[in-house]
């Protein structure tokens, strides 16, 4: 009988991604999945290190598992491995096998393909499967090929780990340094999603834009020039990528944006602050005129791109001056949508050791107000799709029978009744009225519903 697997999966979509990989990894040695921890042989929790309080998230689920498995072996049921993967892994690892003995294995990010392995160790003895290093060999050459995609899109992770060390950050230290994956490699994944039935593809990196990846000839190629060779492959619709960093946006990418159809008018571009001296403390290596000018050249090369971002309020020593340069910032480049935080210190990172920390009341506040100004234009950018026809991907159902949703270019949620068959199609629909975090419509030809 089938062993069963159940993968809890925390933050950003590169966990999504290699969530998928685990799965598809442990398939052929018996693990099929669940979404029923209860029922579960194995249990992943695939957690992130991003946000605050991150690491106590997972003891308290771990002690949730805990109490689960021991109740299923009191009435005679079968036993289960508790595993921890992920940022949290990597950070923490030796940390979360004391603390937490009914931890069976620990994996970090770059050494999931040992997955085998280590639970074949788990088994023979717990309390000993503990794999938090960085590996010489890649991943990726010991990984599956992905089986299937769901609704017609799918992720594919072409870089990892970062190099710019912002003081808050603690990615560098959980993924590694920047990595690509070679341009083959690469391509042959996006042609078999493609073979898959993938309309749309979803590039992940922690710092995408700094792909360099090698050809086979000994040369790099860009992320502006892997973009176009993987809008060459047929089937493939549509390309985003995610997360970037203003430093890498170079020309060559900027004009894929004007250049290529397939290349959605959409971007996840993290500025964290307004203010020049709190970008300067958290080592973002650019200033905030030139976040202005590479949305200038962006928009000059696209016209309709939407954009997105993450701001961290509070950082320590901000000022009330500084914070509202942060407001006027967001207020002026119009974002469709974005992420805030309140900045809570991450240990180890340089951040987590400065003075001048902001009471949690004022970060609180200032918080609330960026949240405010981000609210207004996003509502701006969504009333302005009222009319406009636009091309919906459709990927699950709606909250009303015989309602479905969908993902327009710019990443919005739209509701429209249309027939379940449509799963995993891309269709024209015509928008009709806006809310703040989704649009309405309806089909632009009612005719294709009877199709």
């Amino acid at each position: 009988m089938a062993k069963k697997l159940c993968i809890k999966t925390y933050g950003c979509q590169m966990n999504v991604y290699d969530s998928g990989r685990m799965a598809d990894l442990l398939a052929p040695i018996g693990y099929a999945t669940t979404e029923d921890a209860a029922e579960a042989d194995l249990v992943i929790l695939n957690t992130c290190h991003i946000r605050e309080k991150a690491a106590e998230k997972v003891y308290s689920d771990v002690g949730r598992l805990r109490d689960l498995r021991s109740e299923r072996e009191a009435g005679g049921g079968a036993p289960m491995t508790i595993a921890v993967a992920g940022c949290v892994a990597q950070a923490e690892g030796a940390e979360i096998m004391r603390r937490a003995p009914a931890v069976d294995l620990v994996v970090g990010p770059q050494a999931y393909h040992r997955l085998p392995e280590l639970i074949a160790r788990a088994h023979r003895s717990r309390g000993e499967a503990l794999d938090t290093d960085f590996p010489v060999e890649s991943k990726f050459d010991h990984l599956p090929r992905q089986q299937q995609v769901e609704a017609s899109a799918a992720f594919l992770t072409i870089q990892e780990g970062c190099d710019k060390f912002c003081t808050f950050c603690v990615v560098p230290y959980t993924r590694g340094a920047e990595t690509s994956r070679p341009v083959a490699a690469v391509l042959e994944e996006a042609r078999h999603l493609a073979g898959l039935g993938a309309l749309e593809i979803t590039l992940l990196g922690q710092n995408v834009n700094a792909y360099h990846g090698e050809t086979a000839e000994g040369g790099t190629w860009s992320l502006g020039r892997l973009v176009h060779a993987i809008a060459e492959i047929p089937g493939i619709e549509r390309i985003r990528y995610t997360t970037s960093h203003p430093r890498d946006m170079d020309d060559e990418l900027i004009a894929a944006h004007r250049d290529l159809p397939q290349l959605m008018p959409f971007l996840h571009l993290p500025v964290q602050s307004g203010a020049d001296r709190i970008l300067e403390a958290m080592n973002r290596r650019h200033t905030a005129d030139d976040y202005r000018r590479i949305i200038e050249r962006l928009r000059a090369a696209r016209p309709d791109l939407a954009l997105s971002s993450d701001f961290i309020v509070g950082f320590p020593g901000e000022s009330e001056r500084e914070f509202e340069a942060t407001l006027a910032l967001a207020a002026e480049i119009g974002f469709a949508q974005a992420y805030s935080f309140k900045y809570s210190p991450r240990p180890g990172t340089p951040a987590s050791g400065m003075a001048d920390s902001l009471p949690e009341a004022v970060k609180a506040e200032r918080l609330a107000r960026l949240q405010a100004v981000i609210a207004e234009g996003q509502r701006r950018f969504n009333d302005a799709c009222i009319g406009r026809t636009l091309p919906v991907l459709f990927d699950r159902p709606g909250r009303h029978a015989g309602q479905m949703v969908g993902r327009s270019p710019y990443m919005q949620a739209v509701h429209a009744e249309v027939p379940a068959h449509f799963t995993g199609q891309i269709v024209e629909v015509t928008i009709t009225s806006a809310h703040p975090n989704s649009l309405g419509g309806r089909l632009t030809d009612p005719a294709e519903a009877a199709a």
